[in-house]
């Protein structure tokens, strides 16, 4: 037998294994990675984080991939080098973590890849004609590189199969909440500000799981980075919020932002930065007159547009006022704007970050991925959710050997 399906066959027997997982977001900010060690598997899964480490990008890196994200039309050469070369980035990134930690690879069992997502295309979105109903995503960071150029067996290309399964791609989160964070004692929403803002709803554990599900609400960081860096050169973000809270929420570019019929669709819903780009705020302000406005009322605008996407599907998931405990991850978690606008617009939930929970909000993505290949290689596919709320019972993760 081919040693590496031995020694697949092997760490599915072990009572624990270690594994890195990698993220690298929307927000192009750099590559999450986390070294952990997963103990069990399904709902008895426990969870120990080594270390983490965010490896900034280099701004040649990030223009690299702006080149073709969210784009409609990229030169299909550059796609396919960019592909073999992201893969070899992140390869070369993760053996300076181990590095540093002073870990050999070889003491890592498996690597948890999700790439760089370039495209999102939920059928809702794309309308394509003779594409109907089919949902599509692309990430780019291909796993056999990573394997090769680590050493460590990998599972990449996680969405591929929620879209085969009959879900959209995105969000993902639900499978590592579960798993990791339902509690018997409380009910509670997990919510990643990430470039685009979703979460996960997690009934009291023992309860059924079938009422459990995850949702995109609309736009995170994704336009409030993109206006800051358009208007701000040599910045990439509003640190802390301090242009957004110097600034005044403008209501007639807020409603325009508001009226995309995404946010009347029943959940759950997924979308991305395809849809909300620069040029939706550029039109929305076109509409409402506001072409002008002061950069800091337009991210105040920005921030209030994004904490109510969160509290409008809060609204129509759990009714007028909902009361369950929020734990908040994802770079938006630290902007003091947009937690005090959540706050304003959820009164009555507590809001909190992971680190409540032991679950460092920076790390929470990678860990999620690390989570997926241990279920994929020790677990059984998990039933959540019902109807349109289903999530599919599915293994993640195509295998990559590294020789």
């Amino acid at each position: 037998m081919n040693p590496h399906l031995t020694r697949l066959y092997q760490l599915a027997q072990q009572p624990s294994r270690r594994i890195i997982g990698l993220m690298s977001g929307t927000s192009l900010d750099g590559l999450d990675v986390a070294l952990c060690r997963l103990h069990g598997h399904g709902p008895a899964t426990r969870l120990e984080l080594e270390h983490f480490a965010t490896v900034p990008y280099a701004e040649a890196v990030r223009q690299r991939i702006r080149e073709v994200f969210a784009r409609e039309q990229v030169s299909l050469e550059y796609l396919t080098l960019l592909n073999a070369w992201l893969g070899r980035l992140h390869a070369a990134l993760v053996n300076q973590c181990l590095q540093q930690w002073q870990v050999s690879p070889a003491e890592v069992d498996l690597l948890a890849s999700h790439g760089q997502t370039v495209y999102h295309a939920p059928a809702h979105q794309h309308q394509q004609p003779g594409f109907a109903g089919l949902n599509a995503t692309l990430q780019l960071g291909d796993g056999d590189h990573v394997a090769v150029g680590t050493g460590i067996i990998t599972l990449s290309d996680f969405r591929q199969k929620h879209i085969a399964g009959g879900g959209e791609g995105a969000p993902l989160a639900a499978y590592g909440d579960f798993l990791l964070l339902s509690s018997p004692h409380e009910e509670r929403l997990l919510l990643n500000l990430g470039g685009i803002a979703n979460f996960t709803y997690l009934p009291r554990a023992g309860q059924a799981a079938g009422t459990a599900f995850s949702t995109d609400t609309g736009p995170g960081n994704t336009l409030l980075d993109a206006t800051v860096r358009q208007h701000r050169p040599g910045l990439s973000y509003d640190a802390d919020g301090r242009l957004a809270l110097a600034g005044h929420m403008h209501e007639g570019l807020l409603q325009e932002l508001l009226a995309h019929p995404f946010f009347a669709a029943p959940l759950p819903k997924t979308t991305g930065p395809e849809l909300f780009s620069p040029a939706y705020l550029q039109q929305a302000q076109a509409h409402s007159g506001t072409l002008e406005l002061r950069l800091e009322d337009v991210l105040a605008t920005l921030t209030e547009f994004s904490a109510l996407g969160v509290a409008r599907a809060a609204r129509q998931a759990f009714g007028a006022r909902p009361a369950l405990r929020v734990y908040a991850s994802g770079g938006g978690a630290h902007n003091p704007a947009l937690r005090a606008a959540l706050r304003r617009h959820l009164p009555a939930c507590p809001l909190a970050t992971t680190e409540a929970l032991g679950v460092l909000p920076d790390a929470k993505e990678a860990i999620l991925f690390a989570l997926l290949a241990n279920e994929a290689v020790a677990g059984q596919p998990i039933t959540m959710g019902a109807g349109r709320q289903r999530v599919p019972a599915i293994t993640m993760g195509k295998i990559s050997l590294p020789g």
